[in-house]
């Protein structure tokens, strides 16, 4: 047993640890006794240990920006502040042309991703949204496309009347690069029922992201925690995504978001604390022994508390976003206007201890100026 960890009382915890520090895969069941039992800095050495092993002391930042093309939805889902009814003075739907400008907006600035996710509109295809990456492609080939959450593919590719490997065939030659992790929310089916009864089944979710992969398409995953769940929904749901990595290898990031309570239908819950923020970011990285990169996606966490998730196993802070998303600030986040240069993210890292390291969307690294290499 490693002598490391020999101040442990509780003897199934620290055979636990042994085993991580062993780079041996804990089961479920040592995955719930870490959320139930395991001290919050017992926990950050461990994930620690986990990320060093993938990212050294590096962590990792891209330069982005968002578009949301509507919050006009089909779905109603009940912690979500972001929908709108069609007619809402709060409601936004744009052109094509409109949001070729939010990209036309970056053409002077190293950008190399654009993210694109927005709620379901009931009147589009894929075909409407594929050409709308080719217009995107055609102004700036080399920006990557990211978008359509595994919800919104469900809807626009059913909506043509083709299978999911059909659709997402066409959707990459129209200039689908990867996809994000959107609409997992939690896994459980029970559960799934009382929080977006309406929207798409995980196992749905999971077929899709593996169809996804199969077809070399990319994704990142993400879990809604800090509502309705237990700890042991939680490990369900980050089993199910080991279980898909193993067979796919297609993830490339898995992203914990933080149930926000203003402006939605499930308030009274309220949030959970900064602490719980903490251990769900450590056990993530510790179970997800099989991704790379977990992310503190700092619109919803705060800058502050990003920082200090990357104590706790995040290795990626995702990027610059420039002020054009609004998802998280309608729910709440103190980050009203998400924006950060290359200077102010990379001065965030620092500030924690860690290296930053400019990234392009497959964690491919891009040499900063005036160095040889990261």
């Amino acid at each position: 047993m490693n002598d490391l960890f020999n101040y442990i009382d509780d003897k199934n915890i620290r055979i636990i640890a042994d085993k991580v520090a062993e780079n041996k895969r804990i089961t479920p069941e040592e995955g719930l006794l870490l959320f139930k039992k395991a001290d919050l800095a017992l926990l950050g050495l461990l994930a620690g240990i986990v990320r060093k092993r993938y990212n050294g002391n590096f962590a990792w930042f891209n330069n982005n920006f968002h578009i949301e093309p509507t919050n006009k939805c089909i779905y109603n889902c009940r912690f979500c502040s972001y929908h709108k009814q069609e007619g809402d003075p709060d409601s936004w739907e744009y052109s094509h042309e409109e949001m070729l400008d939010i990209v036309k907006r970056f053409d002077n600035k190293k950008v190399t991703e654009v993210h694109i996710v927005g709620g379901v509109h009931p009147s589009y295809d894929l075909h409407y949204w594929g050409g709308l990456l080719r217009k995107i492609k055609k102004h700036r080939p080399e920006l990557h496309i990211k978008a359509f959450s595994a919800i919104e593919l469900d809807y626009m590719i059913t909506k043509a009347g083709l299978s999911f490997e059909e659709g997402l065939k066409i959707l990459k030659d129209y200039g689908l690069d990867s996809i994000p992790g959107g609409g997992a929310e939690i896994f459980d089916e029970e559960l799934r029922k009382m929080i977006c009864d309406e929207k798409a089944s995980s196992d749905l979710w999971l077929t899709i992201h593996e169809t996804a992969h199969r077809l070399g398409i990319s994704s990142n995953a993400t879990m809604l925690y800090g509502h309705m769940e237990t700890y042991a929904h939680r490990i369900d749901h980050l089993e199910r995504l080991r279980t898909l990595q193993d067979k796919t290898s297609g993830f490339n990031a898995f992203i914990p978001l933080k149930f926000k309570k203003s402006n939605n239908n499930m308030s009274y819950l309220g949030e959970v604390n900064i602490i719980e923020d903490l251990r769900n970011f450590a056990v993530s990285r510790i179970y997800l022994d099989n991704f790379a990169h977990i992310k503190a996606y700092w619109p919803m966490t705060g800058k502050d508390n990003a920082r200090l998730a990357l104590s706790f196993g995040a290795d990626d802070m995702d990027g610059t976003i420039d002020d054009t998303t609004k998802i998280y600030s309608m729910a709440g986040a103190k980050e009203e206007n998400p924006a950060m240069s290359t200077d102010e993210i990379s001065q965030l890292i620092r500030d924690a201890g860690f290296i930053p390291a400019e990234r392009d969307s497959l964690y491919n690294p891009i040499l900063p100026p005036n160095t040889t290499e990261i």
